[in-house]
C-alpha cells in the first residue's frame, strides 16, 4: 500500500516542481505574458484546491483505491496532453484537467495511509510517505532541467507516465479498495461549484491587482465578488450537514482547526518562493534549466533524511512540540535570506538560510500530517486530508495571485528587482532602481557547476 501511495503521489510532487523551473521556455515558446504564467500554475491548483474536498469525501463514499485509480489514469492522460498542446489555451486546459486528476488521487492516496497503518506506525509510514514526496522533489527539478535543456518543455509533462503506470498496476493487485459505504451518499455538487467560482473570483482579482494594472474596477469586483462567495460556500456547506463534502464537524476539533491555519501560512510563504525562486535564477541571473533544477536540492535532500525521523518522533510523543519548533525553524530561515542580495555567494549567504530552513521545514511537514489524521473521527479523515490538502494548495494559489508584477519583469528590471533583493520584498514590485547585475553569483568552489545556485526549495504537498 505504501508504495502505491507513494507512486501516485509523486505526481503532483513532480508537477508541482517541474513546471516551475520550465515557466520561462513555456512562456517563450507560446508567447505567454506574466498573467498567462501565472495561469499555468494556477490553471492546475484552482480546480485542484476546490476539488481536494470533493474528492476526499467521494473515496471515503464510493472507495479510496477506485478513486486513486482514476485520478491517476486522468493525469496521466492530462499530461499526454500538456506535452502536445499546440497553444497556449490547450495548455490551460490540460493543465486544468490535471488539477482536476489530482484533486482524486491525492486525499485517497493520503486516507489510504492513515487507515492501513495504525497507532504509531502511521507517523513512521506518513514519515517515508513525506520523504519519498521530498526524494521525487529533489530529482523531478534537476531531470526537468535537464529535459527542457536537451529536449525542450513538452519533455517535462512526460514524466509523470512511468510512475502512473506502476501506481496502476499496484492498486489494482494489492491494495483492496475499502471503506466503501454500502450506501453512497450524494457528491456535494453545489458546494463544489460555488467553492470554485469563490477561488476563481479571488485568484481573477488577485492577479489583475497584482499585475501592471494594479488594483483598478475589475480587481476590486473580483475580489468583492470572491470574498462573498466564500461566505456563500459556508451557508451551502452548513445546509448540507453530513452531505458536505466540508462537514463544519471538522471544526468542533481545537487541533484540527489550528493545524489548518498553520497549513495555509506555511504555504502561502513557501509557494511563492517555489515559483519566484526558479524563475529568478533563470530570467534575472541566467542560470540554464539545470542550474535552476539543482538551486532546489539542499532543501528537498535534508527534507527527505528528516522527513521520517521527525514522522517517528511526532508518533512518539505528538505533534505539538515538532508543530511549535518547526515553523520557527522555517521563519528563521526567511530571516536569513533577506541578507541574499545580487552580489551573494552560496557558503556565507544562501547556504545557512537554505539549511535553517531545510531543518524548520522537515520538523513541520510530517507531523503537520499527522496531525490532521489524528485530530478528527476516523469516519472523517478523507474529508480531512482533503480539506488540508486543499488549504496548501489555496494558499500556493493566492501566493502565485500576488506575484504579477515580478513574473511581468525580465532582463535589467528582474535583476534591478535582485540587486534590492527581491527575496526580502516578495512579492515587491520589480521596477525599483538600483544597479544591475549581468552575472552569476560567486560559486562556492566546492560546489559542481550544476548545484552552485543561490537557494533550494521544495513545497508539499
Amino acid at each position: 500500500m505504501l508504495a502505491t501511495t507513494i507512486l501516485a503521489s509523486s505526481l503532483a510532487f513532480i508537477d508541482g516542481t517541474v513546471i516551475n523551473v520550465g515557466l520561462p521556455a513555456i512562456g517563450a515558446s507560446l508567447q505567454g505574458d506574466a498573467a498567462d504564467l501565472q495561469w499555468i500554475i494556477n490553471a492546475y491548483l484552482l480546480p485542484l484546491s476546490t476539488l481536494l474536498l470533493i474528492g476526499g469525501a467521494a473515496g471515503d463514499h464510493f472507495g479510496r483505491t477506485r478513486l486513486l485509480v482514476i485520478g491517476t489514469a486522468a493525469f496521466a492522460i492530462a499530461s499526454v496532453a500538456c506535452a502536445a498542446a499546440p497553444s497556449l489555451p490547450w495548455l490551460l486546459a490540460a493543465r486544468a484537467v490535471q488539477g482536476t486528476s489530482a484533486a482524486l488521487l491525492m486525499p485517497n492516496s493520503l486516507a489510504i495511509l492513515g487507515v492501513a497503518f495504525p497507532g504509531k506506525e502511521k507517523g513512521r509510514a506518513i514519515g517515508i510517505w513525506a520523504a519519498a514526496g521530498a526524494a521525487v522533489a529533489a530529482v523531478g527539478p534537476v531531470l526537468g532541467g535537464w529535459l527542457i535543456d536537451t529536449i525542450g518543455w513538452r519533455s517535462i509533462f512526460l514524466l509523470n507516465i512511468p510512475p502512473a503506470i506502476a501506481a496502476i498496476a499496484l492498486a489494482l493487485h494489492f491494495v483492496p479498495n475499502v471503506h466503501r459505504d454500502a450506501k453512497p451518499a450524494p457528491l456535494d455538487i453545489p458546494g463544489a461549484a460555488v467553492a470554485t467560482l469563490a477561488l476563481g473570483a479571488l485568484t481573477w482579482g488577485l492577479t489583475i491587482g497584482s499585475g501592471h494594472s494594479g488594483w483598478n474596477a475589475p480587481a476590486i469586483a473580483c475580489s468583492i465578488v470572491g470574498v462573498a462567495l466564500v461566505v456563500a460556500f459556508v451557508f451551502v456547506e452548513r445546509s448540507r450537514r453530513e452531505r458536505a463534502m466540508m462537514p463544519l464537524a471538522l471544526f468542533g476539533s481545537a487541533t484540527f482547526i489550528g493545524v489548518t491555519i498553520l497549513t495555509l501560512l506555511l504555504y502561502g510563504a513557501l509557494g511563492a518562493l517555489m515559483v519566484l525562486v526558479p524563475y529568478l535564477l533563470i530570467e534575472a541571473r541566467g542560470y540554464t534549466g539545470t542550474q535552476a533544477g539543482a538551486a532546489l536540492l539542499p532543501f528537498a535532500i535534508i527534507l527527505t533524511v528528516m522527513s521520517p525521523l521527525m514522522g517517528r518522533l511526532a508518533g512518539r510523543i505528538g505533534p505539538r512540540l515538532p508543530l511549535s519548533i518547526g515553523p520557527l525553524g522555517v521563519a528563521a530561515g526567511f530571516l536569513l535570506m533577506l541578507r541574499i542580495g545580487a552580489d551573494a555567494s552560496y557558503w556565507p549567504d544562501v547556504f545557512p538560510a537554505i539549511v535553517v530552513m531545510s531543518f524548520g521545514m522537515a520538523g513541520a511537514v510530517a507531523p503537520l500530517t499527522t496531525a490532521v489524521l489524528t485530530s478528527v473521527e476516523e469516519k472523517y479523515t478523507g474529508a480531512a486530508s482533503g480539506l488540508n490538502s486543499a488549504v496548501a494548495r489555496t494558499a500556493g494559489l493566492m501566493a502565485t495571485a500576488l506575484l504579477g508584477s515580478v513574473l511581468g519583469a525580465s532582463g535589467s528590471a528582474l535583476r534591478r528587482a535582485h540587486g534590492r533583493r527581491a527575496f526580502a520584498d516578495l512579492p515587491a514590485r520589480a521596477c525599483r532602481s538600483a544597479r544591475p547585475s549581468h552575472s552569476p553569483p560567486p560559486m562556492p568552489s566546492a560546489l559542481p557547476a550544476s548545484q552552485a545556485c543561490i537557494v533550494g526549495h521544495k513545497s508539499n504537498e
